[in-house]
């Protein structure tokens, strides 16, 4: 489940970048629960590996939170429409 999260995490933090395209923005809609299942698949992992094993895991947790973070601040920004 770790190196799921991670990917997962990779994969939201690319489409976060494209996201901060301003015609793109609206997408960070869809970006926020995407991201949020990434971390919920993250916290799962940490909380079913033995404690030497977290390591990606705690990773792809912190990527999606750091998605989750930066896509709720572009949407405050302007209103979420860009």
């Amino acid at each position: 489940m770790g190196l799921f999260s991670l990917l997962w995490g990779i994969l939201a933090m690319l489409w976060m970048v494209l996201a901060l395209i301003p015609v793109i923005g609206i997408t960070n809609w869809l970006l926020i629960p995407f991201a949020a299942i990434g971390a919920l698949i993250a916290a799962i992992g940490i909380a079913l590996t033995s404690p030497g094993k977290r390591g990606r895991a705690k990773a792809g947790l912190v990527l999606n939170g750091i998605v989750i973070v930066v896509a709720v601040v572009r949407l405050s920004m302007f209103g979420g429409l860009l």
